[in-house]
């Protein structure tokens, strides 16, 4: 069966859904475990059902050079091959031709590029790339497309895009396993039209899902999530959505959190614009951005990506706020490094709150480490607005702190 795809809840760009495929009906969003070939390492596939796995990916590329698709097809396909009894995606050697094959050796026809094994010259084509994902068997299967490098000029990623377009048109007229389904994917680089004009034409298609592409591969977060944006708004609301490339979970909550209700165990999807607007409608005094409290200890990676979203949540929240009576505090993170903290206060402090709370703090750290964090945040905000130190309850610390 083609795999189908049902909206349950929307809140802004984030959505909750189910995916139902071959081997049943699961949750997404979802992570997909990576299988390159044909086996997700350290893990057999009893451990991956008790770790709750739905879809795992594997790697088209990788199982046409060993042991081959032929080979996999004889075994009964993937499922059989591997023991898995669960949804399989084969994703469709696009990125291969982007870390392997160079610009010059891309063409119409297809790539030519060299095997990393030993390197043998191979010629992947969109119908090649299909006739081996149908022998593989997967249960969704890929477009053949081009991962358009980053930077790149404008020039250089309207011909790819529109070249990828065709490859999808090809590859969609060969493609015949009924079991699988078959996704479009999006590319455009970094340009907000081509992106858009992308998504359009690939929808006309009527793929059974769409792909978000070409992100991830060395641009800044910022431009990373823009270019995202810039491609799903086009998309149908009826099929289910891959972003490729994209494994760390802070930038799949980028867009808010999700969470179980404490009450029946709900899902639920917190946003910037959603905590705002339910304390627009509470009509506090004071309400406070959303932003991410930082756990401690942490690494100094995870503060400073936790901080940089906060910010950007702050930015967020503060463009929907449509309470006249109301305050709204900006907050400062940062985690235990000073850096952090004066560059979350400063960044904060430009965009004008009403008031500013320093946020992250009593979270497990002694005493000393606290009132640090507390005057890495305060030495930098503004004299005449009001301070809310959050979290801390012992006059001690308040007198001591703020």
């Amino acid at each position: 069966m083609k795999v189908k795809y049902q909206l349950l809840h929307q809140d802004g760009k984030a959505r909750y859904g189910t995916l139902e495929t071959n081997y049943g009906k699961f949750e997404t969003p979802m992570f997909m475990p990576v299988g390159t070939q044909a086996t997700v390492k350290t893990l057999d596939p009893r451990e991956l059902k008790e770790a709750s796995s739905a879809v795992i990916l594997s790697n088209t590329y990788h199982l046409w050079l060993r042991p081959g698709e032929d080979i996999v097809n004889k075994a009964g396909g993937l499922h059989q091959f591997m023991n898995y009894d669960g949804p399989i995606l084969t994703d469709s050697g696009g990125f291969q031709v982007f870390s392997l094959a160079k610009p010059k050796d891309i063409s119409e026809e297809g790539v030519i590029f060299k095997s990393h094994l030993n390197g043998e010259k191979l010629f992947l084509t969109p119908e090649k790339s299909i006739d081996i994902q149908n022998k593989l068997d997967s249960d969704i299967a890929m477009s053949f497309d081009e991962c358009i490098p980053y930077p790149a000029t404008y020039e250089y990623a309207k011909k790819s895009t529109e070249r990828t377009l065709r490859w999808a048109k090809r590859g969609l007229a060969v493609h015949q396993n009924e079991r699988q389904s078959l996704f479009g994917i999006v590319q455009g680089g970094e340009y907000q039209d081509l992106r858009e004009w992308s998504a359009k034409e690939t929808s006309k298609l009527n793929f059974d899902g769409y792909s978000i592409g070409g992100t991830s591969v060395g641009e800044d977060k910022k431009t990373m999530y823009k270019m995202i944006d810039d491609g799903i708004r086009y998309l149908p609301e009826d099929k289910p959505r891959y972003l490729m490339g994209v494994g760390d979970p802070i930038d799949i909550v980028e867009e808010g959190v999700h969470f179980k209700s404490h009450l029946n165990g709900e899902k639920l999807f917190l946003t910037p614009e959603k905590s705002i607007e339910i304390q627009n409608k509470l009509d506090s005094d004071i309400a406070m951005s959303f932003d991410e409290c930082i756990p401690y200890p942490a690494t100094y990676e995870y503060a400073k990506k936790s901080t940089e979203r906060t910010l950007r949540w702050a930015e967020r929240g503060k463009k929907v706020h449509s309470n006249p009576r109301q305050s709204l505090f900006g907050i400062v993170q940062g985690g235990e490094y000073q850096d952090l903290r004066e560059w979350s206060a400063k960044e904060t402090v430009k965009l004008g709150f009403d008031g500013y709370s320093i946020g992250g703090t009593s979270v497990g750290e002694d005493k000393k480490t606290m009132y640090k964090m507390i005057e890495d945040g305060i030495c930098y905000l503004p004299n005449d607005k009001p301070r809310y130190l959050m979290g801390v309850g012992d006059p001690i610390d308040i007198l001591e702190g703020v």
